[in-house]
């Protein structure tokens, strides 16, 4: 039953000509699927309709060929062949009663066109914008490229009702929409009717509203999507500038969409961002127009939802990642659930699918994206197969996920854990710097399995392989984790390099274990994700001095795809950290290390005190190999199967983990597929000559 306090979340609300059944907006967010992979980002959509969304948003759809990413997958809107497309998407979407969206983005001075090999059209002509610093340019839009951008905008808005949505979202946000370009006086550099002052630049986005509103206007409802504050100053389109162009314009759209500066300041991670962290740039705004506000900021508790609605800051919860870490968080809280809340972690790991052109992955909900490729439901589990029971040894992530899915699925499940706390890995790093939020990986599966009768927890349990024969467990999991390595192989080395045994020696392990070290440390991240930055951080806290060497070009090189590289080295340089980039360590001496270029291999010697190093993991996985060498006794103990999951099979995120822990539930005691590929695919038609 609902707590009365969250009933203003379910309140219904008009945008335009149509009616959001509540408050909880999915707002526009990539997921590594667009074009190539329809199907499976339309059943993704759809989940999130089961689970209570009032309004649901594609991704960044690009409305025409003479603007797109390449090589970033997106949706595409190029021609009438993409309705049908586009079309089981918002089916999916309003199949439970939620308004379905479409966001319509023309790339301007971000869009390279690699693929469509066309000449990029921009505000004004200038460098192109990409992560990839793409050397190209784009040229200035004259008068008759403005007029022919309108019409395709207009072109785009029917193609959009035909394929059935309900709601165009205009991107003007983030630095990646022609609407901000327009705005912004780092992209507008005209002396035209469209440069200038705000209210010139603010015409562009005029008229084509206007357009639209003619085309498609009764039966549509159009949304624009602009930045707060694009954080550069009195140069860019600033939050005190957005407050003049939304009272400028208070009834200019249906529907106001509020996002913060780029894309890394939007989307921050927990380790950077706190919940709500737009709060201060988007206060005040509601009094400056009539039509309703939404707002981002990672909300996930409910508390702080209704609070942005009773303080009259927002009217709808707009949420990307919560939404994704659980798709059936508004229904959660309509049933009086909200222990069952899935809380999305901030790791940024789904934004990695968009950054590296592959399906998208969460942490906190191994389901997404799977929805159509392997037939996963969020929130429910296959029957139970003919074996009744599951050991699952080891209680990190992988097994927390393995024990509470198979237990979903009807097993008795044991978990026997080494330790005396569940959630090996993460237990320990939520108490690194920054990754506190982290926790509710092990959080949400220590309370799913208490409430669980046929699951048994035991503690301080570190099997061998003699002791599990003698127990009768039908199916064994074996989730035993990794440990960091302590002689640098990693991506430098392949094998061990020379270390005198005098200098101290430490790893993350060594650290997260209660380790001290003293004086000059220099950290060798030879990992390139977050631990790297995370450990020099804490030897910074423990009052050392500290020196990170790197091979990559980049301190935490990988994080580039969470959007938090470039905060990770401002905070660590701001903190004293020397940096040392495309060096690496090839010796360890008593009193010093040897460092070498990474492009002409010249060396020289650095003293310290200390070396932390970060390099790569050993898998936990001695008793998977006692068990299979011992495999002719199985079938006498009752075994009829083992799987090694997770890190103890091969080290990586917890996203993987959490993962190889569903996938092992799934699929136990499930057909043997061969050679079959184990998931859905989409294969594109061949055009007839």
């Amino acid at each position: 039953m609902r707590d009365p306090r969250y009933d203003i979340l379910f309140e219904p609300m008009q945008i335009g000509p149509v009616t959001a059944k509540n408050r909880f907006y999915q707002v526009p967010h990539c997921n590594g699927g667009g074009y190539r992979d329809p199907s499976a980002a339309a059943e993704m959509r759809g989940s999130k309709a089961e689970g209570g969304w009032g309004v649901i948003f594609t991704e960044q759809c690009e409305m025409h060929h003479t603007s797109e990413i390449t090589p970033f997958i997106e949706l595409r809107l190029w021609e009438d062949k993409d309705i049908p497309m586009l079309h089981k998407m918002s089916d999916k979407m309003k199949e439970h009663g939620a308004l379905a969206g479409i966001q319509l983005a023309y790339s301007g001075v971000n869009g390279p066109n690699l693929y469509s090999k066309e000449v990029p059209l921009a505000v004004s002509a200038q460098p192109i914008r990409t992560f990839t610093n793409d050397p190209v340019q784009a040229r200035a839009l004259d008068k008759t490229d403005i007029k022919d951008l309108r019409r395709w905008f207009v072109n785009a808005a029917k193609r959009s009702k035909e394929a059935g949505f309900d709601l165009i979202c205009l991107y003007g946000a983030h630095g990646f929409g022609i609407f901000q370009h327009f705005l912004s006086r780092a992209t507008n550099h005209r002396t035209d009717e469209y440069g200038g002052s705000l209210e010139n630049r603010a015409r562009f986005v005029n008229e084509v509203i206007a357009d639209m509103r003619d085309a498609v206007g009764d039966t549509m409802g159009i949304t624009l999507r602009v930045s707060l504050d694009e954080t550069i100053g009195d140069l860019g389109f600033s939050n005190a500038e957005v407050r003049e162009f939304v009272e400028m314009n208070r009834n200019l759209p249906d529907l106001w969409d509020l996002a913060q500066g780029t894309w890394e300041d939007c989307s921050g991670p927990s380790r950077f961002k706190e919940e709500a962290a737009q709060h201060e740039l988007v206060k005040g705004i509601h009094e400056l127009t009539d039509k309703p506000i939404v707002g981002v900021g990672r909300f996930t508790s409910p508390d702080v939802m209704a609070k942005m609605i009773k303080t009259g800051t927002l009217d709808f919860i707009g949420c990307a990642r919560p939404s994704i870490a659980d798709p059936f968080l508004p229904k959660k809280i309509e049933e009086g659930r909200i222990e069952d809340i899935r809380e999305c972690i901030g790791c940024n790991i789904c934004v990695t699918g968009d950054m590296t052109m592959s399906i998208s992955r969460c942490t906190q909900n191994p389901t997404f994206m799977e929805e159509w490729r392997k037939g996963w439901h969020p929130e429910r589990m296959n029957v139970q197969g003919d074996s009744s029971n599951v050991l699952v040894v080891g209680a990190g992530p992988a097994g927390l996920e393995a024990a509470r899915a198979a237990a979903e699925r009807g097993y008795d499940v044991a978990l026997a854990e080494a330790g005396t706390i569940l959630g090996g890995r993460v237990a320990r790093e939520r108490h690194l710097p920054g990754l506190s939020a982290w926790g509710r990986v092990a959080d949400y599966r220590e309370y799913q399995l208490s409430q669980k009768a046929n699951v048994e927890s035991y503690f301080d349990s570190e099997l061998d392989a003699e002791s599990i024969l003698e127990f009768g467990f039908e199916n064994v999991c074996i989730a035993t984790g990794s440990k960091w390595r302590r002689d640098g192989v990693s991506r430098q080395h392949v094998v061990p390099f020379a270390t005198d045994a005098a200098m101290p020696l430490f790893t993350p392990d060594d650290l997260m274990d209660g380790a001290t070290p003293t004086g000059h440390v220099v950290v060798y991240d030879d990992d390139h994700y977050y631990m790297g930055g995370v450990m020099a951080e804490l030897l910074i806290q423990k009052g050392c001095s500290v020196t990170l060497v790197t091979p990559a070009a980049y301190v935490s090189e990988w994080t580039l795809n969470t959007l938090e590289q470039h905060e990770i080295h401002r905070r660590l340089a701001t903190m004293g950290v020397n940096i040392e980039l495309n060096r690496g360590i090839t010796a360890i001496g008593k009193d010093h290390i040897e460092t070498n270029c990474m492009f002409t291999d010249v060396k020289r010697p650095m003293e310290c005190d200390g070396v932390l190093l970060v390099s790569s993991r050993l898998e936990n996985n001695a008793v998977y190999n006692d068990l299979k060498a011992r495999e002719a006794e199985w079938a006498d103990a009752g075994i009829k199967s083992v799987k090694l999951i997770g890190d103890a099979n091969a080290p990586g995120p917890i996203a993987w983990a959490t993962y190889a822990g569903h996938r092992y539930a799934r699929e136990l005691d499930g057909v043997d597929i061969g050679d079959a590929l184990p998931f859905r695919r989409e294969i594109t038609q061949l055009a007839v000559d």
